[in-house]
Order: C-alpha cells, then structure tokens, then sequence
C-alpha cells in the first residue's frame, strides 16, 4: 500500500461540474482529493476483499443474536415499541441493498474494524463513478502504470442489485429520500436513483420530510401517492423516535436499508461481536461503557449513534488526546480499544471497504490531518497491480 504522487487532470473539476459533483470542495475545503493516488498489489485487493466478506457475514450473525433477546434490544437503545417491527424485518428477510466497513489497515498486519456504516453510509458517488473516471482519464494520458486497475464494481453491482429488486423481489416502484440542505446527501441519493433508472425501476425523488400519512395509516409522497418502497437517507435511529415511528409497522413500507440495519449500524455492534468472535484477527477489543471495561493504555470513547466522527474521544494513559464534539453520547457509550491508522505524510488514512447485496464491490480513501476521521476528511483515489 503506497501513497504515489501523481499530476492532476487539468479539466477535474469542470468535469465534476459535468458529473453533478457539487461537493467536490465543501467549505472552502477540498473534499475530493487527487494530486496523489494509493497503489495496492492485487493480492492485498484480495485480501481486503475476504475480510470485508468475512466481517460482514460476522455482523448478519450478530443481528440474527440481537432481534431474539430483549435484553439485547434494550442494550441496543433500540425503542421498545418498535422491537417486533426491526424484528420483522429480519425475520422476513426484508432486503438491503449496501453497506461500508470502515477499515484500519496498511496493507501488511491484518485489518481492522472500526465501524460498520450500514445505514447511509455515503461517500458512495465519488467511490463508484468518479475515482472511476479518474482511473480512466489517467490511464489514457499515461500517468499510470500499465495495467492499473481499481478494486471498484460498485455501479455494476448496484444496478445488478436494482434489477434484482425489480423483477424478483417486486419492486414495482422506488421512492428516494434525505433531508434537505445538503449537497452530499443529495448527490448521493441522485446517483443512486440514476443507478435505479439505469437498472429499469422506475422512481421518484421527495424530501424527508414531505413524506405525509394517509388516511389509512400509509406514507404518502407530495401527489399523495401511497409509498411502498422508500430508500431513506436518513438514519433509524432518527426515524424510530419520531412521532410517526408508531406507524411504521402498518404503513406497509419496503424501506432501504431495511430496519433490520439498526442494529449492525450501531456502535453497539463492536462489542457484540468481539464478544462473539472473541479475539478474532479483524476485530479490536470493545465493551459497552457500562460494564466492567478492561484497564487499555490508550482506547476509543464512541457513541452508539455517533455519525462522522461526532463525539468520539481517543484517550491515553487516562489522559483525552483527541476528540470531536456533536449532539451525540446520550444513548451511551462503547469502549474499543485504539488502533493506529497508517500515517502517510502528515495524513492518517481509512479505508472504507463497500458492500452490495452482500458482496465486496470497492473501496474508497480517506484522509485526516487529525486522528479522528470526518465529514470532511479527504478523498483520494486508488488502484491496484498484479
């Protein structure tokens, strides 16, 4: 795994401009990154792959643990008026459609869980297509070395994954929905409806919170359409304490990412499955704060429902070395233990190690100056060689 220097594309961002890539710069800050590219072998691609699919498969298991124990639900924080409703949802194998590990790994030890973005996870557009029409564009230049390639099938996969909820599990019709105010979220969601156009299923765009209840208990969108299908950017540990969170057992909707997603995009997930798995290659040690937590030198503070970094404390020898404030740390608190990422210049990197349909399809970089990745860490571009 090397960090290679390389010249940029004179004409990146009008063609970003072209692409709808509207958050390539976010606050005076550059997001997307390409004046350097990280260069993998391909037997390390292989490697990231089956550990992404060993992980995941690990974390269904802990979900299958959970939706069975009360107590479990409980140490969740998942309310209890919606336990049956995510309990269904995995009983009836309600489907998904994606997922992201984050990843700490330098390419030689072995790799290892920080989190799992099950829910929204996004920084998918710039993974998916535009790295892509990077690796393109350099390629024909020059710029790259022979051969190069990038471990990176997310939109053939995501368009397999749209096919497939059309014509087998009936699909008829796909509503896509975030909340306004953010180009991110936006861009994200529009190219996954592009993904849906692409794929034959039909679709509609609204805002969260157009979403309306009709009179017979159904989501409605802005033409009082009934919704059946609804892929929501916007998290369930949102949803399952709003009002409305009463009615989501008999409004009849098909969500994605389906409620079952509550659990494996929770903090919680990290002590579970090193419970489960205990001392497994991939995983780091990780309690729930309100046990007995081991003495560590230096570990992590993170809230069960933390999002971009938010809240999270790093600590050692009982003193705070980083942290990130935010409106999280409420619910409660896990404790895993820390584990550096590989520092590149005076950058940590993380690798975000993307599933579709429960398959490994593609990675995305990060970067950070801090040591705590964020909403508005960099992202840099990959490839691999035989």
């Amino acid at each position: 795994m090397q960090r290679l220097a390389i010249a940029e594309r004179p004409n990146w961002r009008e063609k970003a401009t072209e692409y709808g890539f509207r958050f390539h710069t976010m606050h005076g800050e550059p997001y997307w990154c390409e004046d350097a590219y990280y260069q993998f072998t391909l037997a390390q691609i292989e490697k990231l792959e089956a550990v992404t699919g060993e992980l995941h498969q690990m974390c269904l298991q802990v979900v299958d643990k959970v939706v069975n124990s009360e107590e479990l639900l409980a140490k969740f924080r998942i309310p209890k008026h919606t336990w049956d409703f995510v309990r269904t949802s995995w009983k009836t194998s309600q489907p998904s459609l994606y997922s992201r590990l984050d990843l700490a790994w330098d390419g030689q030890t072995d790799a290892k869980l920080l989190e799992n973005n099950a829910d929204t996870p996004t920084s998918l557009y710039e993974a998916a297509f535009f790295q892509w029409i990077w690796l393109e564009d350099q390629l024909s230049a020059g710029n790259l070395p022979a051969g190069s390639d990038q471990f990176n099938s997310l939109q053939e996969k995501l368009i397999d994954r749209f096919a497939a909820l059309h014509q087998q599990h009936g699909f008829s019709w796909l509503h896509f929905a975030c909340c306004r105010d953010t180009d991110e979220d936006r861009g994200t969601v529009q190219y996954l409806q592009d993904c849906a156009t692409e794929a034959g299923l039909p679709s509609e765009f609204l805002y969260i919170d157009e979403i309306g209840l009709g009179e017979k208990g159904q989501f409605t969108d802005v033409h009082d359409q009934v919704i059946g299908n609804l892929f929501k950017l916007y998290p369930w540990e949102f949803m399952l304490r709003e009002t409305f969170s009463t009615k989501l057992a008999d409004a009849g909707v098909r969500w994605l990412e389906p409620a079952w997603k509550s659990i494996i995009s929770n903090k919680a997930l990290l002590p579970m499955l090193w419970k489960m798995f205990p001392n497994h290659p991939n995983l780091l040690p990780a309690y729930f704060a309100e046990d007995n937590v081991p003495a560590m030198d230096k570990y992590v503070v993170k809230p069960l429902f933390s999002r971009e970094g938010a809240n999270i404390r790093i600590v050692e020898n009982g003193k705070e070395i980083a942290r990130v404030d935010g409106p999280y740390g409420e619910e409660g608190m896990i404790v895993q233990q820390f584990h550096p990422l590989p520092k590149f210049g005076d950058s940590y990197t993380l690798i975000g190690s993307w599933l579709i349909d429960d398959r490994p399809a593609g990675i995305g970089l990060r970067e950070d100056r801090d040591l705590i990745t964020q909403d508005l860490s960099r992202f840099y571009p990959h490839t691999f060689i035989e």
